[in-house]
């Protein structure tokens, strides 16, 4: 009889060969524009897609914090390792970023033949959802902005993105936050925005001040969900976040057609 490591050893490996198994089934790749992305799809329903912030992933804003598991009990979900992130190609040009980040999330849609789905982007990800629905509302059944409000063309903040400097020995090439500036969005871009939107962001983000306060201004129509006693970096990983997006997708499903 194997004596207890042995057993222990063999079980690890059987752990990780199913986990291995579980995550090709789910995990692929396709060509954006020349660019290897890497996306993964689970569960069946109505169409969400989610999309990670700076120096983020997948396996980072998504699958730790649970919001896949979660939601793909009731929803198809789709979220893609953005390039320069996670297991994405990492171009250093900064032709790959700036807008170039919303018509990826067009091409993966075209991609998986997918007409009309929920947008859900967080920090990062935020700016590129506001984007995409400026953009592509055809697209769009509903939208949800996470850790992220209205980056202002010509404000000074778009100026802050466009002249980050290089970061040394990032998770992401430096490229990708100086292309931020490109999805900020005018007053009129703005408000030509008629699909349902709701921001959901921390009570002690920064983010909160500078970029959905300004929203608001605008959008009075928007919903604001404040967590509590959350910052930038942790309201993804607070439980009432999930529930938060649960929620809205709970009550935009019932009115949505796909």
């Amino acid at each position: 009889m194997p004596s207890l490591p042995r057993l222990l050893i063999l079980l690890s490996l059987v752990v990780c060969c199913y986990a291995l198994a579980g995550r090709s089934a789910s995990a692929q790749t396709f060509d954006a524009n020349g660019v290897r992305l890497h996306y993964i799809v689970e569960g069946k329903g109505q169409p969400v897609v989610l999309i990670h912030g700076l120096h983020s992933s997948i396996r980072m804003n998504w699958q730790m914090p649970g919001i896949i598991n979660m939601l793909s009990k009731n929803y198809q979900v789709i979220a893609l390792d953005l390039p320069g992130h996670g297991e994405s190609d990492k171009p250093a040009s900064g032709a790959a970023y700036g807008t170039e980040l919303v018509e990826d999330v067009v091409r993966l849609l075209d991609h998986l033949h997918i007409k009309r789905a929920h947008i859900v982007g967080y920090s990062m990800g935020g700016m590129i959802a506001m984007k995409f629905m400026a953009r592509h509302q055809d697209r769009v059944l509903s939208g949800i902005v996470g850790g992220m409000g209205w980056l202002h063309e010509g404000s000074a903040l778009q100026n802050v993105w466009e002249r980050m400097p290089e970061r040394q020995g990032g998770s992401a090439p430096s490229a990708c936050a100086r292309s931020l500036g490109k999805l900020a969005l005018t007053e009129a871009e703005l408000r030509v925005i008629n699909v349902p939107v709701e921001v959901i962001v921390g009570d002690r983000d920064p983010t909160k001040r500078l970029y959905v306060t300004p929203l608001e201004r605008v959008r009075k129509d928007w919903s604001v969900v404040e967590i509590k006693d959350a910052g930038h970096l942790n309201c993804i990983i607070k439980p009432q976040f999930k529930e938060a997006i649960a929620v809205w997708l709970r009550v935009r499903g019932q009115k949505s057609d796909f």
